[in-house]
């Protein structure tokens, strides 16, 4: 059985939710980051980053969210969540499953801890350059979805859109959210109808956004 280290909303927000899409048992382990559990020395032992998730596979710890992503795909071919090996969607699917975690997860974590990057001196900054990454990475997303959509890879869901609709969720309280792009706020529609999601919210304690 699959144990899996999550914060409510976190970056383990996805791997949570493709957890429930695959269908299989799972044992989830909530972390209190405002009292520091990640940073812990049992729990650095799994993941020495200190950061969530942590996914325990036959035994052993497997970290960073886009990875555990496409692990999962790969271990549950039966839930259909990534696009058949050498096809042009699975191109896509690979693309945009790293793009979004290198470049629009990157800006999040600007956006979110300013600080930690230049210092208390140059948070606006920071912020302000954050802010232009993510807005320009919802225009790419956009135009994508619009060209090739519905999904991130074509016609069905896959583990990039599981990434990709955390990521908008992240951005709800920011000045122009991605719920802003017409093309984006139908797509964040289609993929919080899925039943998974309700239950993902009823799990972790989440209200907003709903």
């Amino acid at each position: 059985m699959y144990q899996l280290y999550f914060a409510p909303g976190a970056a383990s927000f996805a791997v949570h939710w493709m957890l429930l899409e695959v269908g299989v048992p799972f044992e989830a382990r909530p972390l209190d980051l405002a009292a520091g559990e990640h940073k812990q020395p049992a729990y650095l032992a799994l993941n020495p980053n200190g950061l969530v998730p942590t996914l325990i596979v036959d035994g052993q710890p497997v970290y960073e969210a886009a990875a555990l992503l496409l692990l999962l795909a790969e271990r549950h071919p039966e839930a259909n969540l990534e696009p058949r090996a050498g096809s042009a969607e699975r191109a896509a699917y690979l693309q945009w499953t790293l793009h979004l975690s290198n470049t629009l997860q990157a800006a999040f974590g600007s956006w979110f801890h300013a600080e930690r990057v230049a210092g208390e001196a140059n948070v606006e900054l920071v912020k302000a350059t954050a802010r232009s990454q993510i807005e320009s990475g919802w225009d790419r997303v956009a135009g994508h979805l619009a060209a090739r959509g519905p999904c991130m890879c074509g016609a069905d869901v896959s583990a990039a859109d599981f990434l990709a609709t955390m990521l908008m969720r992240w951005s709800r309280n920011m000045p122009r959210p991605a719920t802003d792009w017409p093309v984006l706020r139908d797509y964040v529609q289609r993929m919080k109808a899925r039943p998974t999601f309700r239950t993902l919210y009823e799990r972790e304690g989440l209200t907003e956004w709903a």
